[in-house]
């Protein structure tokens, strides 16, 4: 009697609206899949027409173009003799659905609509689905005439139900669902359900692969069965990098991990393992047993098909395994560097254009460029045709195959440092010796005839000359003259990325790279269309202190020597006269915080969600040990003033990679006014009064205490 299994699932680098594109990698993932042996596979939430399609769901063309993508895959001999489960969004009676739909053999078998949508972050299913709300019932659809001719049926169970097969049975979970309190897992596991199945559309946030592994494995520990979980992988055309982490796990343990991070945009993952297994687990546990006799039962869709084979046993079982997890080092290394790549082949750009300061930021950036190189030449060295094709295109080289990182990125990179009288020999150097040492053609320009003709200009206008600070300007006088400097920084950056490959008779134009980290956007420190200004910003999502420990992680994996002195450099935006000839202006002094300080605001801000009040009560006792009640109060109504003066800056900040969870990203995940009454009286005054009542208390205990 068979009792061994065979399941599959994926990651899939998916494309919103990429149909074509989309059809291809989930007939090389069933293709994969039946090749391993599997006799069921599952694939990413929405894959067919792409997770980020956003508003494009509302489109009729979406629900038309993937009705015909379905069609095709019915239609294909690649998908017979194999349970295929895949995603798109439905229409049932004129309400849309994020869908499973599964098939076998030609015959849809069962159409199971999510029930718990995401509505957080950067999630707003709610806008384009309806959950299915009814538990544990399903309607008919009529399929479209499209469908019936090649199915032969005329409607299909439509709903939350589960597939009862010759030799096990079958449930879906959809992303969300894994999240919520009560999963669906519990109630299907204890209704018989064996094997649960995820699809997930799940992107890549730094710290979060173990939250993910820890629910899976849960979900297993308590209920016994087999759990698989596919997920969407890449930039499918937006701020965020779904980050794989396909796995099949089985009572509490791992037997198969995907990664987190490649350029393979098919990854399949099979295991074979015993049902027996999940049966004897099961038994032991009369908890579990009780409330299996009590619970409702789900509607079964019965599949007269088998995972298993009657002659199996001296099939190979798969083996538990430990989940290997990345550094904070590596996630950043790996994370942002495959979205640059995404970005890169499918804009079709010739490569990036970096403003290197010779700062850690903007290291950073170039690091992560110079990463991506490293992972361009190993799929390339691995095999991956994929890589190479899209390489060649981009270098618009048809012979090309790189071999070494440092000098793809001479190919791919272009750095500049951009000098005023303002700018120190030092900053230059540092940044000329990380371009050496990663490759990039690097090209050094002076700005100052550029700042004097702007000037000029105004003064002809207006006939006054405005001066720093330290020559004796207001202050009105000193800050536009840094903005003038920092804003056309960038007008120079978008020159030479258009029209540098072409001074060099090469082809195409260069996407221009930003280099603001999630603290300064934040506080706003940074200046309105400067250098933070640009297509795309890899480090806009990451916080200063997880950028440092990159640098010191690139430092040693790449052997940078040059990162040494840029991290032992203090932060400096180099817009202030030197003042003999040395560095006078310092990021921490000008923000009146420091970097550490600014990720703890941002995270109480936004995940905390703590107004003044809230916050300042909070970092009450968090900083106790360090300052007194005045100071804390001081630094929460600095950082609000700052905060809600600048936070109009957000609505043009580059897009960014997510990667923080505090991201003041105003696109969609973080959405708040951009005019505030930056004066805050009322909240203010709360502190205040607090803030009064503690030092009353604390004069009256030293009172008591002579």
């Amino acid at each position: 009697m068979g009792r061994k299994v065979t399941v599959a699932t994926c990651a899939l680098n998916q494309w919103a609206l990429d149909f074509e594109g989309n059809l291809q990698r989930i007939l090389k993932s069933i293709e994969i899949a039946k090749q391993e042996g599997a006799k069921y596979r599952l694939g990413p939430e929405l894959e067919i027409c792409g997770y980020g399609c956003w508003d494009h769901y509302y489109e009729s063309d979406t629900l038309l173009h993937s009705l015909q993508v379905l069609a095709a895959l019915l239609e294909s001999p690649v998908t017979q003799d194999i349970i295929c489960d895949v995603g798109m969004p439905v229409m049932h009676r004129n309400v849309r659905y994020n869908c499973r739909v599964i098939f076998l053999n030609r015959k849809i078998l069962l159409i199971r609509p999510k029930m718990a949508l995401a509505n957080e972050g950067n999630y707003y299913e709610l806008r384009w689905f309806t959950p299915w709300s009814r538990s544990r019932q399903t309607e008919e659809y009529h399929l479209p005439r499209m469908l019936r001719d090649l199915t032969k049926q005329e409607t299909v169970p439509f709903g939350d139900a589960v597939l009862a097969t010759q030799d096990t049975c079958i449930g879906s979970e959809i992303c969300e669902e894994l999240w919520m309190p009560h999963s669906p897992h519990i109630d299907m596991g204890l209704d018989g359900v064996e094997i649960f199945a995820n699809a997930s559309g799940s992107h890549h946030v730094l710290r979060k692969a173990h939250t993910r592994v820890d629910l899976v494995t849960m979900a297993t520990a308590k209920n016994g069965g087999i759990y698989l979980l596919a997920n969407q992988k890449g930039c499918d055309g937006d701020r965020l990098y779904y980050d794989g982490c396909a796995m099949i796990a089985m009572n509490g343990s791992v037997f198969a991990q995907g990664s987190q991070f490649s350029l393979d945009d098919v990854e399949v993952l099979t295991a074979t393992l015993d049902l027996e297994d999940v049966r004897s687990y099961r038994a032991e546990s009369s908890s579990r047993n009780l409330a299996a006799s009590r619970v409702s039962p789900y509607p079964r869709v019965k599949v007269d098909f088998a995972l298993s084979c009657h002659e199996d046993l001296l099939e190979p079982l798969s083996e538990p395994m430990e989940w290997k997890y990345h550094s904070i080092g590596e996630e950043i290394s790996l994370g942002p560097a495959c979205w640059l790549w995404d970005f890169l082949r499918r804009s079709q750009q010739g490569g990036f254009f970096l403003p290197l300061s010779g700062g850690v930021d903007s290291a950073a950036t170039a690091c992560l460029v110079y990463s991506m190189c490293h992972q361009v030449c190993e799929a390339v060295k691995n095999g991956n045709q994929e890589v190479l094709a899209d390489v060649r295109a981009v270098v618009n080289q048809a012979s090309y195959t790189p071999e070494d990182p440092h000098e793809l990125c001479g190919r791919v990179l272009t750095t500049c440092y951009m000098a005023s009288e303002n700018s120190s020999r030092e900053t230059s150097d540092r940044a000329r010796d990380l371009a050496q040492q990663i490759g990039s053609h690097h090209i050094s320009v002076g700005i100052d005839p550029a700042v004097k003709a702007v000037l000029g200009i105004f003064s002809l206008v207006t006939g006054r000359r405005p001066l720093f600070a330290a020559h004796g300007g207001s202050s009105r006088e000193d800050l536009a003259l840094q903005n003038v400097q920092a804003r056309l920084r960038m007008v120079i950056a978008y020159l030479f990325a258009q029209l540098s490959l072409w001074s060099r008779d090469a082809r195409g134009g260069l996407l221009v790279l930003g280099s603001a980290n999630v603290d300064e956007s934040l506080l706003g420190y940074l200046t309105k269309y400067d250098c933070s200004s640009a297509d795309i910003n890899p480090i806009g999502g990451i916080s200063k202190t997880d950028l440092r420990t990159f640098v010191q992680f690139c430092l040693e994996r790449f052997q940078l020597p040059a990162l040494q002195c840029i991290l032992a450099a203090p932060a400096t935006a180099e817009l202030e006269p030197l003042a003999d000839g040395q560095v006078s202006q310092m990021d921490e002094e000008d923000m009146g915080m420091t970097y550490a300080e600014l990720s703890v605001f941002g995270r109480l801000r936004k995940m905390a969600k703590a107004g003044p009040y809230s916050m300042f009560c909070k970092l009450l006792h968090m900083w106790r040990d360090a300052l007194t009640p005045r100071q804390v109060a001081d630094k929460v109504e600095r950082f609000f003033s700052k905060y809600s003066t600048n936070r109009h800056k957000m609505t043009t900040l580059t897009p960014a990679y997510h990667a923080e969870n505090y991201s003041p990203e105003d696109n969609r995940f973080d959405l708040r006014p951009f005019l505030y009454r930056a004066g805050w009286p009322w909240q203010f005054r709360c502190i205040e009064s607090q803030v009064l009542q503690l030092e009353r208390r604390e004069r009256q205990h030293l009172d008591g205490a002579d």
